[in-house]
């Protein structure tokens, strides 16, 4: 019966799944051709009773338009196929992403705060753009000191009060103006001094400083941190040694080396061939200091100490030029990849 072969084409055109131009074109032909499926129906249309013509009508119609649009659908899929296809090269090797990574000042940085944190200390940040109260005054640099002069210091042209910080010792003194002992605090930032640009020098470098304010503090205390310090962060065959010096800040003063592990010992170009290299600087914070940022000096003692972070990052990953850390080279910076 006529119903019944407009249901079977239905189906069969509700089942066609194309995958090629070729399939759709021969498709069209076999359905809508001179030859094709629907005018043999409308042959038979022209045989069938008046009754049922109205009826019958409008399912051939129905068939008709939904063979028309199905073809247009598939033409259109096919189409946006093929595209997607052509704008790739499947033949061509994958490209794998890079990952990210910290600098390796970044990660030094936070391995330097994480073990002072675990002797109890608490971070503390500050200005970078500083007045001189913070950065010398209140430090007890006398003012003729040579650190005042230009050679060492970026001072504000409009505004000789101001300056860019030589060292992060400026964070302390803002601790110890705002807050009472027990103080115990590392202070990171990034510095500025106006010195020539070397594999050992920068005009620009990064620090972190330490102070711990307290009743009986020793030179012994600020040495056993120190200590555990340098084995943490080195390794437990790490060494270090005190050699006196001076600090307007200070006294007494030393300077911390640590056994250079870039040549073992022996001798190398950054370590100046003596087997040691300088990490820090340190001392027992001096009672002008403290009386200048309000602490009783009578009631308590504390020491300071300072590295810079880009002399510990040399160290501990065997860089050689300190211009490197600046120069964003990416063969430089995807060596630390791994680390975390």
């Amino acid at each position: 019966m006529l119903s019944e072969k407009i249901n079977a084409l239905r189906k069969a055109v509700d089942d066609f799944r194309p995958k090629a131009e070729k399939e759709i074109e021969e498709f069209r032909i076999r359905m809508l051709g001179k030859k094709g499926e629907m005018n043999i129906l409308f042959d038979e249309f022209k045989k069938v009773s008046s009754e049922q013509k109205r009826e019958l009508g409008q399912k051939i119609n129905e068939l008709k338009n939904r063979i028309q649009t199905r073809i247009e659908e598939y033409r259109a899929s096919l189409a946006n196929t093929e595209s997607e296809t052509e704008s790739i090269d499947m033949t061509r090797p994958g490209t794998a992403d890079r990952i990210g990574t910290r600098h390796p000042i970044s990660l030094v940085r936070n391995e330097i705060l994480d073990i002072f944190r675990r002797l109890g200390y608490t971070v503390a940040e500050g200005p970078e753009i500083e007045d001189d109260w913070h950065v010398f005054s209140a430090l007890n640099f006398p003012p003729e000191h040579p650190a005042r002069d230009m050679q060492d210091t970026f001072f504000i042209e409009k505004n000789p009060d101001i300056l860019l910080r030589t060292h992060t010792s400026s964070i302390q003194v803002r601790t110890m103006e705002t807050r009472q002992p027990p103080i115990r605090v590392v202070c990171p930032g990034r510095v500025f001094r106006n010195e020539a640009i070397s594999y050992r020098a920068h005009c620009i470098f990064h620090q972190v400083e330490g102070l711990y304010v307290d009743e009986n503090v020793s030179f012994a205390d600020l040495k056993q941190s120190i200590l555990y310090f340098a084995k943490e962060m080195f390794g437990e065959e790490a060494k270090i040694r005190l050699r006196p010096s001076y600090f307007p800040f200070t006294e007494p003063s030393a300077e911390v080396d640590v056994s250079c592990n870039l040549c073992g010992g022996k001798g190398c170009n950054v370590c100046k061939h003596t087997g040691w290299l300088e990490i820090m600087g340190c001392g027992m914070v001096d009672p002008n200091v403290l009386e200048a940022c309000g602490i009783d000096s009578r009631k308590y003692t504390g020491f300071a100490f300072g590295m810079g972070i880009e002399r510990i990052s040399m160290l501990k990953y065997g860089v050689r030029d300190l211009r490197l850390y600046f120069e964003n080279d990416l063969r430089f910076l995807r060596q630390f990849e791994a680390a975390f």
